[in-house]
């Protein structure tokens, strides 16, 4: 009797340990996002651009063509957004003010992040394609390319300073806003010109495009371009930065031959 007892309470007590182990885990499976119904294939004419000493500016072609499984949707149109940008730097903006007769920076405040050059070409008006709120996500206007003030804001307001710098770089060809100078042909193919001014920067830039329907993001194409010095530009862009000495030394021994020479050829200019 008492061994019958034992055993149902040890055949209980494996029950109940039985109950408490875990179970095997159980794996989620991940949840992944629906690719879109249209994607972007795109190419450009040139992926590097060379400054040389005689650089006044280059072209850059960027086309492509949609990709869809399915007719297309219906609705409103397909619409395209270009960007170039080049490597952003931070850059502080002066407010100058007048005291006692004379003008002098009083306020300023810190962009942590401009660009040095940005361009937005579009296949219709920016404010008809393109909601606000998809605008902040992928920061595609010229007034979003910004990134984040450094420091603290000393100004009551830095929306003045930041159109100040827009319209500065704007006057200087680094910035600009092209609408409608994307060519879309029957909402599958695209192409766009984008001109680059000669006083650009060296760096990696980066071209973004988008395809937009109902003012909405539905897939983004990014492609590099690599612009660097080359040749005689090279060099002294190097020797400047690298060996200053030698550079000033140069560019003395330069000046002074060149007056040299201005002098000598005026003498004999001046000889009956």
């Amino acid at each position: 009797m008492r061994g019958r007892i034992a055993g149902l309470v040890l055949l209980a007590l494996a029950c109940t340990a039985s109950a408490q182990s875990p179970g095997p885990p159980i794996e989620a499976t991940p949840t992944a996002d629906p690719p879109p119904a249209e994607t972007v294939v795109a190419g450009l004419s040139s992926d590097s651009v060379a400054i040389t000493a005689s650089f006044d500016g280059s072209d850059i072609l960027i086309y492509g063509a949609i990709k869809r499984e399915t007719p297309i949707p219906s609705g409103p149109p397909l619409q395209v957004i270009v960007t170039v940008e080049a490597p952003s730097r931070g850059v502080t903006v002066w407010r100058k003010e007048r005291r006692a007769g004379i003008w002098v920076n009083a306020e300023s405040v810190r962009i942590g992040a401009a660009p040095g050059f940005y361009a937005v070409a579009t296949s219709a008006a920016l404010g008809d394609i393109l909601l606000p709120e998809w605008d902040s996500r992928y920061r595609i206007s010229l007034s979003h390319a910004m990134r984040a003030f450094a420091g603290q804001i000393a100004v009551d307001s830095a929306v003045p300073f930041t159109e100040a710098l827009v319209r500065i770089r704007e006057d200087q060809g680094l910035y600009r806003l092209d609408e409608g100078s994307v060519s879309l042909i029957d909402q599958t193919l695209f192409r766009a010109d984008v001109n680059l001014p000669a006083n650009l920067i060296e760096g990696a830039y980066k071209t973004r495009i988008f395809l937009l329907r109902d003012g909405q993001v539905i897939d983004v194409f990014v492609a590099p371009i690599n612009v660097r010095k080359v040749g005689l530009e090279r060099w002294l862009h190097r020797l400047a930065f690298d060996q200053p000495f030698l550079y000033g030394l140069m560019s003395l021994g330069v000046a002074v031959f060149a007056g040299w020479g201005a002098s000598a050829a005026f003498r004999k200019l001046r000889r009956p």
